[in-house]
């Protein structure tokens, strides 16, 4: 009976902490792994929005002069990759960065995205047009 009544307390104040658990959208600022290539983005503020930058990644420590080859603005390949800023132009909400995008070095293409932190992670959507959308799961570095 004593485990049934802490189950029942654990599962109450599993319940009532879930708002408590919504992050705000500030605590996007920081710097986060990527689930690919070892990809490190850190993300500022910029203005009232925030913008993040490629500082490292598997590909980037072989070559620290890596560039933008895959651009589909041919103008644009011969840019660094590191420090080149693949996240920007978000509006605030009220638990998420709405309204921006995201460049993908490795294709060249730029994706509408939607940034939602979750703790000592963030959910990254990108979308082509919706419902074509990718949702990777980044996670803080300390």
């Amino acid at each position: 009976m004593t485990q049934l009544k802490f189950a029942g307390v654990a599962l109450v104040a599993a319940l009532v902490g879930v708002p408590v658990l919504a992050a705000s959208p500030d605590t996007a600022i920081g710097k986060w792994r990527t689930p690919s290539r070892h990809g490190v983005v850190d993300i500022t503020r910029c203005g009232s929005s925030i913008c993040g930058r490629l500082i490292d990644s598997d590909h980037i420590k072989t070559n620290p002069d890596l560039r933008d080859v895959n651009n589909k603005d041919t103008g644009k390949r011969d840019r660094k990759l590191k420090d080149l800023q693949i996240v920007g132009g978000f509006t605030r909400g009220t638990d998420a960065w709405n309204g921006g995008t995201i460049y993908n070095p490795e294709d060249g293409g730029t994706y509408k995205a939607t940034i939602t932190p979750a703790g000592d992670t963030l959910k990254l959507k990108g979308c082509i047009v919706w419902p074509l959308c990718k949702t990777q799961t980044w996670t803080r570095i300390r």
